[in-house]
This record gives C-alpha cells, sequence and structure tokens, in this order.
C-alpha cells in the first residue's frame, strides 16, 4: 500500500496553507499514493494568539478543512489531515483537532489532542497549549485504506499508554502528526517514534513541520515512517515537500507472529512504595 506524507512549513495565512495542502493532495495522487498524511497545526501556525484568533473558525467554517475535503473527493484519495486549530473546545477554549477524510471527501474519524505541550526548555522557550486548548478525552481508531489507523498529535508520542490503547483497539498504523520543536526533536524524535512502533508491533506515520515558520518558531522536520520492526522506512530530512512510503499490513502480522507483545501484555497495577 503506497502512502504519501506532506512535510509542511506551515505560516500565518490560512489560504497560503490550504494552497500547499490541495496542490500535495494532487501529487500524492498523482504518485500513486492511497491516502496522504499531514502535520499538526497544517492550516496555520501561530503563536500569536491574537493574530491567529481571527483566523480560528469552527468546524463547519473551516476554509482549510473544505478545500482538503474537495481536493480529496477530486483526486479520489483518503488524507489523514494531520490536525487544525478550531473553536468548539470546553470553557471556550481551542481544540486541536485531526480528521480522518475519505475519497469522497467525508469526513470519516475526528480526534481532539489529548495530552497538551506545557513545557519550558533549555533553549528558553516556553510553551503553554492549555491556557488556550481544551484537551481530547477520547482515543481514536478508524478504518481506512492502509488498515485500522489510530489518531494521535505529536506530544500524545510521550505516552506510551495511549498507543496501548489504541493497538489494543486493533490499530495497525499509528498517525503522529507533529510540529516538533528543533531541540526536542533533535533529542528524542527518532527514537521514541521507533519504541511506539516496536512497541505496539505497528507501522508509525509522522507527517511533520519543517524549518522556520512565519511566527518564529523553528520546527524539527524528518517525517517518518516506521516499520513494526523499529526500521525506518522513509526519512523527510528537513525540505518541505511531498514523500512516499510503502506499508506492507503483512509485516504487521509477522513481528506480531515472531514478538507476540500484544498478547503477552498485562495491566499493571500500580507499584507499593517500600520505606
Amino acid at each position: 500500500m503506497r502512502i504519501a506524507l506532506a512535510q509542511m512549513q506551515s505560516g500565518i495565512d490560512p489560504q497560503k496553507n490550504a494552497a500547499v495542502l490541495v496542490d500535495a493532495v494532487g501529487t500524492a495522487a498523482a504518485g500513486g499514493a492511497a491516502m496522504l498524511f499531514t502535520p499538526e497545526m497544517s492550516g496555520l501556525l501561530d503563536r500569536d494568539r491574537a493574530r491567529a484568533s481571527a483566523h480560528i473558525m469552527f468546524e463547519e467554517q473551516d476554509i482549510v478543512l473544505s478545500q482538503v475535503c474537495e481536493a480529496a473527493a477530486e483526486h479520489g484519495i483518503w488524507v489523514s489531515l494531520g490536525s487544525l486549530a478550531l473553536k468548539g473546545g470546553s470553557e471556550g477554549r481551542l481544540v486541536n483537532r485531526s480528521f480522518l477524510i475519505d475519497s469522497a471527501g467525508v469526513v470519516r474519524a475526528r480526534y481532539d489532542k489529548m495530552h497538551l505541550f506545557d513545557v519550558d526548555l533549555p533553549s528558553g522557550e516556553s510553551w503553554r497549549e492549555s491556557a488556550a486548548y481544551a484537551p481530547g478525552q477520547a482515543t481514536v481508531v478508524a478504518d481506512s485504506p492502509v488498515g485500522r489507523l489510530g489518531l494521535s498529535i505529536c506530544y500524545d508520542l510521550r505516552f506510551p499508554a495511549l498507543y496501548a490503547a489504541l493497538s489494543a483497539a486493533g490499530a495497525t498504523v499509528l498517525s503522529v502528526p507533529a510540529a516538533f520543536t528543533a531541540p526536542t526533536g533533535r533529542a528524542h524524535w527518532h527514537v521514541l517514534m521507533r519504541a511506539r512502533a516496536i512497541e505496539n508491533a505497528a507501522w508509525v506515520v509522522a507527517a511533520a513541520q519543517t524549518g522556520q515558520h512565519e511566527d518564529g518558531r523553528t520546527t524539527y522536520g524528518h517525517s517518518l515512517v516506521v516499520d513494526p520492526w523499529g526500521g525506518v522506512v522513509l526519512d523527510m530530512g528537513e525540505e518541505p515537500g511531498v514523500g512516499f512510503a510503502e506499508i506492507d499490513p503483512a509485516r504487521g502480522d509477522e513481528v506480531r507472529t515472531q514478538i507476540p507483545v500484544l498478547q503477552h501484555r498485562k495491566a499493571v497495577p500500580m507499584a507499593r512504595v517500600i520505606q
């Protein structure tokens, strides 16, 4: 099964980002891909929340979502739209929402990012996603052309219990769209992606933001496809563009037969503290 990944350098203008996405849909379809994966915050990447607020809409009003759905239908290709910033969260906050769109342009599944990035990095970068975004409350697995797909977003990657829940629900492919910072990417990106693949005997597909963005941030890039044994099938480096990879569903079956981690997984009781 051939897939495509769009590695993006999204900016502060949703219409420009939508144009890049629509072009990527066409490129993916022309390249024979059954499905395109895009990064976190594909439609808008702007750390200036006052400026960004003018462009953030409710789902039914979002121009990026509507244009990607139209492009998917035009080209007959599925799209895992990494995420969009949208209104509609609890207590008046926003949501960071991922979409699975079928080849007729219909939204098949939605997932709101559960784990929010509230950190102070040694580089001096400080992020407080919870100040603007409400966390998601549910895990999501959906059928797709590449198999049963488990949805997640960026910082979720650091919480293996989420992926255990997705694989327990039958996910054989894990989608991890991201806008990883450059410092954390250099330190942790590859090792965490490979670990999630190995732990769950599942394919991992991680479309990423890359480079220097209009809002001043720098993201790590290196969109990845990792096989269930932990081998890197695709690493897109740092340049924006569309990359292709082959996913073999039989590979996951082979790995789960060799090392049946899903069968052996147990509910782990809380540790007793002995003082």
